[in-house]
């Protein structure tokens, strides 16, 4: 095997600091780059003490510079709570870092992947979602600042490929949950699986018709490390999620029960833009990514995290 010096921005958040796990487990170099805004040293601190892994408090709103082979930009706040607080700074974070690490993938010649987003896909008129679907996002709405900011991150990523021949990657990545998610990042399974755990009323936005499609974080991962390893004529943008539905309420009905909550469900309204249907169409990635597809299923899944969850609120059974 080859050691690589592979750069994850973002890399100490939910999914960064999963992927940064995984490319040491694989023994290459990691270099970890985050301002800490919604991600968290803590995230990262088991692999402090790995001598291939080195960890700077770092904002891709400004440029880097740094030899290495690859590059995967995931820094940004992906939660409405976190992206919705500061918004102007949530599209600098997904256009100025893009062009940052786009400029630098250029200079260094190092192939780099950009972790877009099923939000590019809006509210969408087709269901479910496959990757020549163009979207129906509202660009002036309260969430345009992470789904236009996604959507303008990816044109760049096209536009340096075009005319740059720089070797991009991307995916467009699905509702994905599982350990290390942010306890208040106000996303569904962990706004339910902390007042589950808390014995709270359990809030449902709407009348819980609407559909999500949830992927544990370990089958993200390995589609982005498949997606990172195919040929330059793979460029994406690949959906990786899982595409099996769930409504809001078959979510909440199936936490109560795993956690053994006293919780009820309350209903409240729906916040505007909420999408009401959201699926993916992975038969890209399946054709593309060596047979990829999840192999974690939601209730798995969500026991795992219960049991994240119950450590860090100091809960025992």
């Amino acid at each position: 095997m080859i050691r690589k010096k592979i750069l994850v921005t973002g890399g100490a958040g939910f999914i960064g600091s999963h992927l940064c796990e995984r490319l040491l487990n694989e023994g290459h170099e990691v270099i970890c780059l985050d301002n800490y805004f919604t991600g968290s040293k803590q995230n990262v601190i088991h692999l402090l003490t790995n001598p291939y892994f080195e960890l700077i408090r770092h904002d891709v709103i400004n440029p880097f510079f740094v030899e290495v082979d690859e590059i995967y930009n995931l820094a940004c706040p992906a939660s409405p709570i976190h992206y919705q607080y500061n918004p102007i700074k949530t599209i600098k974070t997904s256009v100025m870092g893009a062009i940052n690490m786009l400029g630098l993938a250029k200079r260094i010649r190092a192939k780099v992947l950009q972790a877009s987003t099923s939000e590019v896909y809006g509210d969408p008129k087709i269901h479910p979602q496959t990757e020549e679907y163009w979207g129906n996002v509202n660009p002036i709405g309260p969430r345009s600042c992470y789904d236009e900011g996604k959507r303008c991150a990816e044109s760049l990523f096209i536009n340096y490929y075009k005319q740059n021949k720089v070797r991009i990657k991307i995916v467009r990545i699905f509702n994905t949950y599982g350990p290390r998610m942010h306890p208040n990042d106000g996303r569904v399974v962990s706004n339910f699986i902390v007042q589950a755990l808390k014995g709270e009323d359990i809030t449902v936005y709407g009348d819980g018709t609407q559909t999500r499609s949830f992927q544990y974080i370990t089958d993200l991962i390995e589609g982005m490390v498949r997606m990172m390893s195919t040929s330059d004529e793979v460029i994406g943008p690949i959906n990786i999620g899982n595409p099996k539905e769930f409504s809001i309420l078959e979510l909440a009905e199936i936490v109560i029960k795993l956690t053994k909550s006293k919780s009820k469900i309350v209903f409240k309204p729906l916040p505007e833009d909420d999408p009401i249907q959201r699926q993916p169409n992975i038969t890209l990635a399946k054709e593309l990514l060596n047979g990829w597809e999840p192999t974690v299923s939601l209730e798995e899944g969500l026991i795992y995290t219960i049991e994240y969850f119950k450590k860090e609120l100091n809960l025992s059974d």
